[in-house]
């Protein structure tokens, strides 16, 4: 990378994850080999082929005025204490809980927004009783009100970038604000992905029977689809310069990203994951890693046939005879596939195992992929000394995101 390149760091992170409602928390329970797959409480699934997800447990907000509280939507719910995490952690909230930078650019990504809102809407709309009271529902689900939230509650603003780029989202926004760093357009980056669960999304993915009515089984031979879940996470992105002229602490480098779209299938990933394969090359070129240098990676590991397969041909493909040195695993077995929010939490997972060397396990395989049968990692796992690990992403559309992450070195 050019010396006159902003080298772009992580000072702060935060998440709501169905593990847990921060992310130490979450890390914590997913090391340790938990998963949160139980029955779904939050909207009817009684006409459904899959019954279950990866519910989160909504953070306490007592401390947030009650007329303010009624009037968020379950993704603003999500995304407030996550935020507060990130921006706590990075030294950037004063004693009264508001930002310190009244200026921060943010770049956010989501599929659904806040669209239970919509569907309550709807559902006043069309019920035999209407509740004037609840039309306001229908200005309130857009992705950009979720963001007004956040601008209120913490008393920043800035430009804002929404990625809406399905499952790829989440990496994509953080490649975005690591992207505005290095071309000197911003010193510092908030940025982040949510979503919470919504039933035109459940019974969406029911309808393409691409959920699993057992467990979600990713890289293993027999898996039968996914599991959603929800999820909000934020990562506060800075200059390395500007991060050590204020003193914050800095837990690692975003060194690379990579991004392309396949135009392969609607839905489906291109089998051999030629673009995928192109998409890691250029994130390591970027991040200046050859791929050995890779001590894990966070998969997409949807669970799905095609999926897992598609991903299996690119790591082999990229990796060659160096694939049995890495560990691989996807994490979505124990918290569900959040779409918009998969990738920024996937890769918080990935920058921690570089920082912690402890490293997430993959679950519920009884027979896995022969691609991947050596790779994948067992609960308790540890590997230490690693250079760098990535987290890569696919999306409907053929969307294909990857992000290489390094320890910082002044």
């Amino acid at each position: 990378m050019d010396k006159l390149t902003p080298t772009v760091v992580v000072t702060g992170r935060g998440a709501v994850t169905p593990l847990g409602s921060d992310f130490q928390g979450s890390w914590r329970r997913l090391v340790g080999g938990e998963d949160a797959q139980a029955p779904v409480t939050i909207f009817d699934v009684s006409g459904c082929r899959c019954k279950q997800a990866a519910e989160a447990r909504l953070p306490d907000l007592s401390g947030v005025e009650w007329r303010k509280r009624r009037r968020w939507s379950r993704a603003t719910r999500l995304i407030v204490p996550a935020l507060r995490e990130a921006l706590d952690g990075a030294g950037l909230l004063d004693a009264h809980g508001r930002s310190r930078q009244a200026r921060l650019p943010l770049s956010i990504s989501t599929t659904g927004g806040a669209m239970a809102m919509g569907e309550a809407f709807l559902r006043n709309l069309l019920g035999p009783r209407r509740r004037p009271e609840r039309l306001f529902n229908v200005g309130r689900y857009q992705a950009h009100q979720q963001v007004l939230d956040l601008h209120d509650h913490f008393g920043f603003r800035g430009p804002v970038m929404i990625v809406a780029n399905a499952c790829a989202s989440g990496a994509n926004a953080i490649g975005h604000g690591a992207d505005l760093i290095r071309a000197g357009l911003a010193e510092i980056v908030v940025t982040g992905g949510y979503e919470p669960l919504t039933e035109l999304i459940y019974v969406g993915f029911d309808c393409l029977q691409a959920m699993s009515t057992d467990r979600c089984r990713p890289f293993d031979k027999a898996r039968s689809g996914l599991m959603l879940g929800e999820a909000a996470a934020f990562l506060v992105l800075e200059s390395d310069q500007h991060a050590r002229a204020r003193g914050a602490d800095i837990l690692g480098t975003v060194a690379g990203y990579g991004h392309g779209t396949d135009a392969h299938h609607l839905t489906q990933p291109n089998p051999r994951g030629a673009v995928l394969v192109n998409v890691m090359r250029r994130a390591l070129a970027q991040a200046n890693c050859a791929a050995s240098d890779i001590g894990y990676l966070n998969a997409h590991g949807t669970a799905t046939p095609l999926n897992d397969a598609s991903e299996c041909a690119a790591f082999a493909e990229l990796l060659g005879e160096k694939l049995g040195s890495v560990r691989i695993s996807s994490t979505k077995a124990a918290m569900g596939h959040s779409l918009g929010a998969a990738g920024t939490i996937e890769a918080l997972f990935a920058l921690e195992a570089l920082r912690t060397g402890e490293l997430p396990p993959n679950l519920n395989v009884r027979e896995p992929e022969p691609a991947v049968a050596g790779n994948l990692v067992a609960v308790g796992e540890r590997a230490t000394a690693m250079r760098a690990t990535m987290s890569v992403n696919l999306g409907f559309g053929g969307s294909n995101a990857a992000l290489v992450f390094t320890r910082y070195e002044a």
